[in-house]
């Protein structure tokens, strides 16, 4: 794990929740990072580094800050600008970043890409259907014949984590298609529709660095999606996470990486489009083994919140690392003894409506178990903290056992007000289940 090239470099970190705190919080700590630059960051992200109100979807002004800033490695936290192609532009202007280029980051800007590639490379999933938008009619007679419930649609390209119903039979179905299609609710990205088999089990997230060859499993850890305990409601961005999981052992973790991570950097080696940046593999744990949900193109949120406090390796340069082709040779040092647990706070009417600036309280000091990552925050013209998105703080703790962890987790959260303040009150208790 030798580096070669010992020496600080200025770091900008794209985004701004709470995904994008807790990546800051990891590179300040590195031995490699110098200056580190959030665009445009949050109010936790300004503990890490220097937010700037960068225009981060003009690509001639990053390209403009980088050069300015002397950076020498982008990393890129959400997945707009990586389907929109700033690595490629980044990259062909001689700048280093994290992310994978426009064409690899279809396998999540598009759904029907993504499956399309795992079946021509043999990545276990379930069975699909694509219908374009023109295509309406063909799809509700294919939801109107099936009688397997419940099903799955998906808007194939970007929906913030919102663009997928599972009815649970044909009136929500055809209420969901409509949604999808009819009414046009998610623009763009539901002009195509994919339609899914259902696979039950239980779904776990796994984090892959990859540099266009190798690929470095960092950790697995379960989301709580729907906004109700007992994973009821609606589906979220996610409100809360635990790590690791025992939903896959070093056996599961090794089949992953044969049969889900490898091929597919095969593939997209194959298809032209070498996959350098993290691989989200969102996994059903079925009765046959693991198969492919989804992929994403970066960390997960809030998954990105407890794999963070658990890499004990320089987050910097394995980063380079993965940037500069050498991870055959890097072993990343994960903390597997721990547990972790992150707890969102959201504003009440998450994920309808909700009221934006009220006034937050009570955020306790950073301690070497606890982290509270920022996500919808901001600073009022008051100076005061107040809330600022649907998801607003990630209270994240970390335990001997995962019991431990719930628990600091859920008191250092009971510290913590606002008006509307809204959170589970299950977390991890699935992961409780298993032992």
């Amino acid at each position: 794990m030798a580096d070669s090239n010992p020496g600080k470099i200025n770091v900008l970190l794209i985004g701004s929740g709470g995904r994008e705190h807790a990546l800051a919080w990891a590179l300040r700590k590195s031995d490699r990072t110098g200056q580190l630059f959030i665009a445009p960051g949050n109010p936790g992200t300004a503990r890490c580094g220097t937010n700037v109100p960068l225009d981060t979807s003009n690509q001639e002004a990053v390209l403009a800050f980088i050069e300015d800033h002397q950076i020498g490695l982008t990393v890129v936290g959400p997945e707009q600008p990586l389907v929109e192609g700033i690595a490629d532009f980044l990259s062909a202007n001689g700048k280093l970043v994290f992310g994978p280029s426009q064409a690899a980051a279809r396998l999540e800007g598009s759904k029907s890409f993504a499956k399309d590639i795992m079946k021509k490379y043999g990545v276990p999933t379930g069975d699909y259907l694509v219908f374009e938008g023109h295509e309406a009619d063909a799809a509700r007679a294919h939801i109107t014949q099936n009688n397997s419930w419940p099903m799955v649609l998906k808007a194939d390209g970007l929906a913030a984590g919102k663009g997928v119903f599972i009815p649970q039979n044909l009136e929500e179905a055809l209420w969901s298609l409509d949604a999808l299609v009819t009414d046009d609710l998610y623009g763009k990205s539901g002009t195509r529709l994919v339609i899914e088999e259902y696979l039950t089990g239980e779904e776990v997230s796994v984090f892959a660095i990859c540099d266009g060859k190798n690929a470095r499993i960092l950790m697995h850890a379960q989301d709580h999606k729907r906004i109700g305990d007992g994973d009821t409601g609606l589906n979220t961005g996610g409100m809360g996470a635990y790590a690791p999981t025992r939903l896959l052992d070093d056996a599961g973790l090794a089949a992953v990486q044969e049969k889900i991570v490898e091929p597919m950097l095969h593939g997209m080696a194959a298809e032209g489009a070498p996959y350098v940046g993290v691989l989200y593999c969102g996994l059903m744990i079925t009765p046959d083994g693991p198969k492919v949900i989804e992929f994403n193109c970066r960390f997960g949120d809030p998954e990105c919140q407890v794999i963070m406090p658990a890499l004990q390796s320089d987050f910097t340069d394995l980063l380079l690392a993965a940037c500069e082709g050498r991870l055959d040779t890097y072993v990343p040092d994960i903390d597997m003894q721990q547990w972790y647990t992150c707890l969102v706070l959201a504003s009440g009417g998450y994920p309808g409506s909700y009221e934006k600036g009220k006034v937050i309280t009570g955020i306790p000091t950073e301690s070497e178990q606890v982290q509270v990552f920022h996500a919808g925050t901001k600073t009022d013209a008051e100076g005061r903290l107040v809330t600022n998105g649907g998801r607003v703080l990630n209270v994240v703790a970390k335990g001997e056992t995962l019991q431990d962890s719930i628990r600091l987790a859920y008191d250092a959260a009971s510290l913590i007000s606002f008006e509307g303040l809204y959170k589970r009150t299950d977390i991890g208790a699935k992961g409780l289940a298993k032992f």
